[in-house]
């Protein structure tokens, strides 16, 4: 956890804390983007393609925020800031996303698949709506086994148009699973506006119809954004399965690439100035509970930390050829024996 310099190490309490606490973890998250972003330009990172989280921080940070070790998640293709926010090592992660050897899944899972169980992280999923049902799954075996253990689906609002999210808040609602739908909603499913998918845009009454505790919070306002995940996610541990829709805007396009030409230059300005780390900032210091100058300490000393991640991901060594279909097989099968390895045995016993 990187600390503000000169802070004092005792433990400090109330509001001031955890609003500090929040603010250093979208710091955090952002900061992280930037880097993301910057790996992929200079042509080092895994894959043809990743997608940025900056502007939805709040969700990330305050859901996280009410979650207990035990607990375990879901991401969709936009997951880099909840996997930190749960408390991933970000060097891991950017050589994850390098297609390193260092990096969570050994290179194999790059920006859209990190998953970790010891973080309870089950799987980022590319697949729209991909991982939803898995929290199903996870909350059930929880109930089953007396675990204590709460699972959260985050997934953008794209997926509040695939059916499986229908099927798993029935099953969720019907069985009283320890479970919660978290939507950021970050108002484009790729291209299309949310106003052009849907007549319906309040979401949560949609979770409210199959019987689970629903609410809509705004992403501008981190401590909003944690008061409303805490209601629901208590609610849900005690078997009333709950659904959170976090209204945000996406700073930039789907993808690394994309220009969002289908947005407009006042559009994007106007959301841009929905900035969830800025905002939590001018609160710390309009309220006094951090000084400037001590913020600004803490900035620096953050985005030393994510240059550090770079250089590590850089420097981290690529998966050799014979881990290839490690992980892939059960322990104890034989591995495939490549084409030209097999043609050469047949070849030579004939």
């Amino acid at each position: 956890m990187t600390a503000i310099p000169g802070e004092s190490a005792s433990p400090r309490t109330g509001r001031n804390s955890a609003l500090l606490d929040l603010y250093r973890t979208m710091r955090r998250i952002r900061s992280f983007e930037e880097r993301v972003g910057e790996l992929f330009v200079r042509g080092q990172t895994a894959g043809s393609m990743l997608h940025l989280s900056i502007g939805e921080e709040a969700a990330a940070a305050g859901v996280c925020a009410t979650l207990q070790p035990q607990d375990t998640f879901t991401t969709h293709h936009r997951g880099h800031g909840i996997f930190l926010a749960r408390g991933a090592d970000p060097r891991r992660m950017m050589a994850e996303i390098a297609g390193k050897m260092d990096g969570y899944c050994h290179g194999k899972g790059g920006s859209m698949h990190i998953a970790d169980m010891q973080l309870g992280h089950l799987g980022a999923n590319a697949i729209v709506g991909g991982g939803i049902p898995a929290v199903v799954g996870a909350g059930l075996s929880s109930k089953r086994k007396r675990l204590g253990a709460l699972s959260v689906a985050f997934f953008g609002d794209g997926a509040m148009h695939q059916g499986i999210l229908y099927e798993s808040m029935n099953m969720a609602a019907l069985w009283d699973l320890p479970v919660v739908f978290v939507c950021v909603n970050n108002q484009y499913g790729m291209g299309t506006r949310v106003d052009q998918a849907t007549r319906a845009p309040n979401f949560h009454e949609r979770a409210i119809a199959f019987g689970l505790n629903g609410l809509t919070v705004d992403g501008l306002d981190v401590e909003a954004v944690r008061g409303a995940a805490s209601e629901v996610v208590d609610a849900a541990r005690d078997g009333k399965p709950g659904f959170l829709a976090v209204s945000c805007y996406r700073f930039f396009g789907h993808a690394r690439l994309d220009k969002s030409p289908y947005r407009s230059e006042e559009e994007e300005t106007e959301g841009r100035n929905k900035d969830p780390v800025r905002f939590a900032r001018e609160r710390l210091v309009a309220e006094r509970m951090a000084e400037p100058q001590a913020l600004d300490m803490l900035d620096a000393a953050i985005g030393r930390e994510m240059d550090e991640t770079i250089d590590f991901a850089v420097a981290a060594a690529l998966p050799p050829d014979a881990s290839m279909f490690r992980d892939v097989y059960a322990v104890g099968e034989p591995e495939p024996e490549p084409l030209r390895v097999r043609l050469d045995r047949v070849l030579a016993r004939d």
